[in-house]
């Protein structure tokens, strides 16, 4: 459908991938879920913006050569990811641990969602290898335009970043409304949510 735009390569296939990316279950897709039940659809938005201004960051990140400079120091890489890993686990403990009338482990205030996500994105330093060595795949290098280029790729992934977040928090508040009425399913998502977390904690601190 699209062929080069602005010096990407492939620009259907670009977005394609982006969206197969989005979609794969993750500590984003968590904090937006978990989010959205919590301070409904204004909460969820807040986590979208979150996830995206993180992503933002990483991606210039990872265009600016700070993979490169990972890659030379393992041990900041490591502590970085090390630092990701307890974070996702601490939030992890906090939902296995919460009680009915307990303050939220995700604050109501939309603000405070969108810096939970954001923090949740950039503590993964693994984002910025991914981005450095996913960017030139979709680079043509004939007819690339420097920043030009990321700029449009940025952009696009920003977009569609934020198209997902809408619909997964849209379907994500409507299920909620049903699941708030039993207080026995909200205990048991607050479990598995954090069960999650946790996992996904473990799995950033035991990764090569």
């Amino acid at each position: 459908m699209f062929g080069n735009v602005f010096g990407i390569a492939d620009y259907s296939a670009f977005i394609i991938a982006i969206i197969i990316f989005l979609a794969i279950p993750g500590p984003g897709n968590l904090a937006l879920i978990t989010s959205t039940s919590k301070g409904g659809i204004l909460g969820g938005l807040a986590a979208t913006l979150g996830v995206i201004a993180g992503d933002q960051v990483l991606m210039w990140l990872a265009v600016a050569g700070v993979a490169a400079l990972l890659s030379a120091y393992p041990t900041a890489f490591n502590a970085v990811q090390w630092l990701g890993a307890a974070y996702l686990a601490w939030l992890g403990f906090k939902l296995l641990t919460v009680k009915p009338g307990d303050k939220p482990v995700l604050n109501i205030q939309p603000r405070h969602y969108f810096k939970q996500a954001m923090m949740i994105t950039l503590l993964n330093p693994k984002a910025i290898v991914f981005y450095m060595a996913f960017f030139p795949l979709f680079v043509d290098p004939v007819k690339q335009q420097g920043l030009l280029t990321y700029a449009v790729m940025a952009a696009t992934i920003a977009a569609l970043t934020f198209a997902y977040g809408l619909t997964a928090t849209l379907i994500s508040h409507f299920m909620a409304e049903r699941i708030r009425a039993n207080p026995r399913a909200t205990s048991v998502l607050h479990k598995l949510a954090g069960i999650f977390l946790i996992g996904f904690g473990v799995k950033l601190a035991l990764s090569k």
